[in-house]
């Protein structure tokens, strides 16, 4: 973190002066309805690639978060993939679920610009997710989790219900899903290899020709934002995530898992591609299967980063489930 100490130490100093911390409208982030809060004083104008980085305390930690959108509203709250950062979103995806709703993403403890040591489990990277969330002043939030991000999203239903009113889950699986206990040689390489746009060009993306020319415009998006950039994963946090990811595809874990979250009656939206390399497709009908108030959407000739490949259908599809009524199955 040492390359952005001086920006992380100036954010400490206003701290220390006084109130929460200096993030541009954070301490207005109460909604007036008592439902939730909103991202107040008004709408955030600046787009993906140009919101400013935002800082929190979480119990004496700074947490790196941006928001875009409207000022009201549920907010949705997305948590990435592995090694994820900020800067590894779609900006195209980003802007088009801002257009109705507040969104924030953050990096969790430890991960990019965020301070700490990154957890290596989910139980502890959901709990660091909740006091962040809590920390906003938000009381209820709506969860996007991609891939083990959508560990962290199911283990947050589990251990704090009451925070969310619905969960997209994208490219993700239960715990102990099927083809999860070990990666295939030439995946496990590609996840921690170096050059991370040759690994998410080949791990997001099918072979096809409109899949692979889809990833690279998608890989180009993520390079237009040149100010306020989020350092990449350390290696401290791609080890904790290789564990996490590890702990969470155990077999043994599997049927309590299932258990749990069938009495989950949040609703819940699965969404994938159909040949999905990193977490086999099959889990998305799993986490369907066994959450009781879910929906599943399979967007063709697309892999683990289907969002990414059709980011005007995502947006659209997940808007859709937010907005449309929350009956529960009867």
């Amino acid at each position: 973190m040492n390359v952005h100490k001086q920006g992380i130490d100036s954010v400490r100093r206003s701290m220390s002066i006084g109130a929460a911390i200096a993030v541009t409208g954070a301490a207005a982030l109460m909604g007036a309805s008592g439902e939730s809060a909103a991202l107040a004083p008004a709408r955030v104008e600046a787009g993906a690639t140009d919101t400013p980085n935002r800082f929190i305390d979480v119990d004496g930690v700074l947490f790196a978060y941006r928001q875009l959108g409207p000022a009201s509203g549920i907010p949705l709250v997305l948590f990435p993939h592995f090694r994820g950062t900020m800067d590894w979103w779609d900006p195209l995806l980003l802007d088009g679920l801002a257009r109705q709703r507040p969104v924030i993403i953050f990096d969790n403890r430890g991960v990019g610009l965020s301070q700490g040591k990154t957890p290596d489990n989910a139980v502890a990277m959901a709990r660091d997710a909740a006091a962040f969330i809590r920390a906003l002043k938000l009381d209820r939030v709506d969860l996007f989790g991609f891939s083990i991000g959508g560990f962290v999203a199911q283990q947050l239903l589990l251990q704090d219900p009451g925070l969310v009113r619905k969960a997209v889950l994208a490219g993700t699986g239960t715990r102990g899903g099927d083809g999860m206990q070990e990666r295939r040689p030439e995946v496990a390489k590609a996840a921690i290899q170096p050059d991370s746009f040759a690994g998410r060009l080949f791990l997001f993306f099918t072979p096809s020709d409109a899949s692979q020319q889809a990833g690279r415009r998608f890989l180009e998006r993520t390079r237009l934002r040149t100010r306020g950039v989020d350092p990449e994963a350390s290696a401290q946090t791609i080890a904790a995530h290789g564990a996490m990811s590890a702990e969470w595809g155990r077999t043994e874990g599997r049927q309590e898992h299932l258990k749990r979250i069938a009495a989950v009656s949040t609703p819940v939206l699965v969404v994938n591609g159909v040949h999905d390399i990193m977490v086999p497709t099959v889990n998305s009908y799993l986490l369907a299967q066994a959450f009781p108030n879910a929906k599943l959407i399979l967007y063709p000739d697309a892999g683990h980063g289907a969002i990414f490949q059709y980011p005007q259908e995502c947006c659209r599809d997940v808007s859709a489930f937010l907005d449309g009524g929350t009956e529960q199955p009867g």
